[in-house]
């Protein structure tokens, strides 16, 4: 049975303007996706974040379409969980509070149970009473994923979530997030700058390339070294 298209991006458009200027950051990004887990790499300054950042609604689009579960993509009328790279958790919050601000702001969360699974998987039950700056980099970036999760969300969003971590905790990190996923899967979009942790989330990758950028390829199956001449190409094209 074919996976439902629960996001459809169409024709997707961001133009800035600055003095007076418009300068186009995203051209005509069209692409649907189901119930999986999707990586988009580039290079830098290909909008791969802006794509993210219209997706939660930091950014409105110049043109185009946004629909998730065929209504138009809203923080009003849907759950979006966005993890940056730097984790965005507040440094005079205690880990509880961090994982648990969505709910104390009346957004959806999963059970009570469901809670606690969550939080044993990340191993995070012992450092629920610590601040932010009492946490390894791996450790601050776990609580951001269980906060995500535990909001239920409807479209969850990566921005170079594994980047600032050392080899060995990132892969770790992801192994841990892969865990998470199979059993709560939902609608993932990752953005990566490794061919490597792109082909290791998912089966399917987005190419985003050139100024302004447009998806210039939409992969499954691809491989690493497949990524990387493919990145290397347009790293010599600038």
């Amino acid at each position: 049975m074919t996976e439902p298209h629960l996001l459809r991006v169409s024709q997707l458009t961001v133009s800035y303007t600055h003095r007076r200027r418009s300068t186009e950051a995203l051209v005509g990004i069209t692409f649907s996706m189901g119930r999986e887990i999707v990586t988009i790499t580039g290079p830098s300054g290909s909008g791969k974040s802006t794509l993210l950042h219209c997706l939660s609604g930091i950014v409105t689009p110049t043109s185009g379409h946004l629909l998730l579960d065929d209504l138009p993509i809203s923080p009003r009328t849907h759950q979006i969980a966005l993890v940056p790279q730097q984790y965005g958790l507040f440094p005079w919050k205690r880990v509880a509070s961090n994982i648990f601000l969505p709910s104390a702001l009346g957004k959806r969360s999963v059970s009570p149970e469901l809670q606690q699974e969550i939080l044993e998987t990340l191993g995070l039950l012992d450092l629920l009473d610590r601040y932010p700056h009492q946490l390894s980099g791996g450790q601050r970036q776990r609580v951001a994923l269980a906060r995500a999760f535990i909001m239920q969300p409807d479209l969850l969003l990566l921005d170079e979530a594994f980047s600032a971590l050392d080899v060995a905790t990132s892969e770790r990190s992801r192994q841990l997030f892969l865990a998470l996923w199979a059993r709560y899967p939902v609608p993932t979009l990752c953005v990566t700058h490794s061919p490597e942790e792109a082909t290791t989330l998912a089966q399917r990758t987005l190419l985003l390339g050139g100024t302004p950028g447009t998806l210039l390829g939409d992969y499954r199956g691809a491989s690493r070294l497949d990524l990387e001449a493919k990145l290397r190409t347009l790293d010599e094209a600038l």
